[in-house]
């Protein structure tokens, strides 16, 4: 075990309140010993370092000037949160990030009050800031909505929504752009630094605002006239011409690292009674540690690593990936055809699409942080004759559902959707979850949903996805390694409908959707042990269900249970449903269905996310124990 590094200054600030007993001339200091902290921690727990590194030295301006927590500052997505979490009095468990009954990797309101909004997908921080901004000067309550978001963020279509509606908060909304990757940037250095310094100063302002007074007197053209060449001339000379035209007053670019520049412009901003005002910021991802400024991906999301060397610790060797086995099958299948092409929204390494645009470039669409245009670029894709699939993950697939509905569904266009995630997701928690996409998918007509049992089954259910030509197709499959079976060289045309029955018995009958399947196995296996013959199911299909199997199971054993990684509303309701109307729950059979719980579920190792929410093996012994009333230990303590 590595020593930790020595931060006696941070060693005296546990909140901003005592950040800000510090001497300016202190704040370096502070930053270097808050990035040490942060590397070292992250080093321990693994998570997202590069983003974090990259406002060290904002994270220590914002809080030294403005008066956290009354100013509410909301940091979009909530990777780089790691510093404002150390100086938010969270130091003292800031290794425990990530793991289960530790601080969560993104800002979460019952965490902390510093934490005023919850954040883990993109692009929302402005539209909160706004919120608390107005609702603040609604109350006549002092306090200013912060908004901190990344030129990543910045390219969603809902915060220039937010933006544009942003003009009644007035100097009460700050939005600070983390600009760490934009090639339209104006330079940086000491020249923007000034210009910043003085279109922010209360000189400037002031003599801007006397201006503004004496062109009212002249008529309303000529102010207008006046006001708009005022503004165009100095985003000209600044860069900021289009948050100009969006009612913000612009300043920038600063070198966010140099504290001597950002501390001035904040406190200008901080004292003015312009606004809204947004401030361009230019960091470096991985700043100030070597292995992640040299690193393509920055040290983005890593796994533990020795802090010294910068080397990752390397997981075993097992199964390959679902996202990369989905990603090389599609290139395999699109060099035999040419209509198939793959879109992902800003996600390309974690859904597998990195692979396919290796193969074939000029058919793989990062679309960046639009989930929504993503969609219906695909269902234009499809309605010219292409065959494209959508990768996007479970849970921000969410932000595209209307999408969904009326540019896909309604026109029974053959989009193809890969969707990542699935279930429950390990260290990033409920915000990443994917539990809701068979219930929002298969409730929609013209849909066919598919989950992939094992990634044998991913191999197949892309190829049919690919050749499926009558509508909208989703297949489904979790984030992590395989099981571990073989991956067939030559993909098969799944019967769309049908399921496949993986074990025969006569007594229990096992209904699996997803990857529950080899937990359905050992818990077939455990009842056997106990002299219940079981059958497990793998249904393939939430929709069309394969009522033929799903009735001769139902007629010919005791007890069906249904096993899924997803929310109520799925493979379960969709049988119970489908029984109902076929009078098959009349003779006295017992259905149970296990679902994910009604709460979200916080961030652990998956297995022990599942345990917790009751779908592995020994919970699905249990819940058929139960239902025959057999004797059972887990039952009886369950009863008591």
């Amino acid at each position: 075990m590595t020593k930790r590094p020595d931060t006696p200054l941070l060693d005296t600030v546990d909140t901003p309140a005592d950040l800000r007993k510090l001497n300016k001339d202190q704040l370096r200091q502070l930053s270097d010993e808050l990035r040490s902290e942060v590397i070292d921690a992250v080093g321990t727990t693994g998570g997202h370092l590069g983003s974090g590194l990259g406002v060290v030295e904002l994270t220590t301006a914002i809080h030294y000037v403005f008066n956290t927590p009354e100013d509410r500052l909301v940091w979009d997505v909530g990777h780089q949160c790691y510093p404002h979490k150390i100086l938010t009095g969270r130091r003292d468990r800031i290794r425990t990030l990530r793991q289960g009954g530790g601080l969560s990797g993104f800002t979460k309101r019952s965490e902390s009050e510093y934490d005023p909004f919850g954040a883990a997908h993109s692009s929302t921080s402005i539209s909160a800031a706004l919120g608390f901004a107005v609702a603040n000067k609604l109350q006549e309550k002092p306090g200013r909505g912060i908004a901190v978001i990344g030129d990543g963020a910045m390219s969603a279509g809902m915060a220039y929504e937010a933006m544009n509606n942003a003009e009644q908060a007035g100097n009460r909304l700050v939005v600070i752009l983390n600009d760490n990757d934009m090639s339209i940037a104006p330079p940086v250095g000491g020249l923007s630094a000034y210009l910043a310094r003085m279109v922010s100063s209360s000189e400037y302002l002031g003599l801007r605002s006397v201006a503004s007074k004496l062109v009212k007197k002249m008529s309303r053209r000529v102010h207008r006239a006046v006001d708009k060449a005022e503004g165009f001339t100095r985003g000209m000379v600044t860069g900021g011409t289009l948050f100009e035209e969006l009612g913000f007053y612009y300043v920038g670019p600063i070198d966010g690292h140099n504290l001597e520049h950002l501390i001035p412009v904040l406190e200008n901003v901080r004292d003015s009674d312009q606004g809204p005002v947004l401030i361009h910021v230019v960091t470096t991802k991985g700043k100030g540690y070597a292995p992640a400024e040299d690193s393509d991906d920055k040290y983005h999301g890593v796994p533990t690593f020795n802090v010294v060397t910068g080397e990752k610790k390397k997981s075993a060797a097992g199964p390959p990936a679902y996202q990369n086995v989905f990603g090389d099958t599609l290139a395999k299948l699109a060099e035999t055809d040419e209509r198939i092409c793959a879109i992902t929204a800003a996600m390309p390494s974690g859904t597998g699409v990195d692979r396919f645009a290796a193969a074939h470039p000029d058919r793989s669409f990062d679309v960046g942080i639009a989930e929504q245009h993503g969609v219906t670029f695909a269902a234009g894709l499809a309605a010219q004759g292409m065959r494209p699939f959508a990768a996007i993950y479970s849970t921000f697939l969410q932000r595209a559902y209307d999408q969904v509905v009326h540019d896909v569904a309604i026109q029974n266009l053959p989009v193809r959707f890969a969707i990542d995630r699935a279930g429950l997701v390990g260290a990033d928690g409920a915000t990443h979850a994917g539990s809701f996409d068979v219930t929002y998918l298969a409730t929609l007509p013209n849909f066919v949903v598919m989950a992939a049992g094992d990634e044998a089954e991913l191999v197949h259910m892309t190829y049919t996805a690919a050749e499926y030509d009558d509508g909208p197709i989703a297949v489904r499959y979790p984030r992590g390694g395989g099981v571990g079976v073989e991956l067939p060289e030559v993909p098969q045309m799944l019967e769309i409908g049908k399921g496949r029955i993986v074990k025969e018995g006569s007594k229990v009958a096992i209904l699996s959707l997803g990857a529950r399947l080899a937990e359905a196995r050992k818990a077939a296996d455990q009842l056997e042990a106990k002299g219940l013959s079981t059958t497990v199911a793998d249904l393939r299909f939430a929709k069309p269900l394969d009522e033929e199997l799903i009735e001769k199971l139902m007629r010919s054993h005791d007890v069906v249970v249904t096993v899924e990684e997803g929310a109520i509303g799925g493979l379960g309701a969709h049988v119970l449903t489908f029984a109902s109307d076929n009078g098959l729950t009349d003779s006295g059979l017992k259905i149970r269905t296990m679902r994910l719980p009604d709460t979200f579920i916080d961030q652990d190792s998956p297995d022990k996310q599942y345990d917790e929410a009751g779908l592995n093996a020994p919970q699905i012994v249990d819940t058929v124990l139960e239902a025959l009333q057999h004797n059972s230990a887990g039952v009886e303590e369950a009863r008591a």
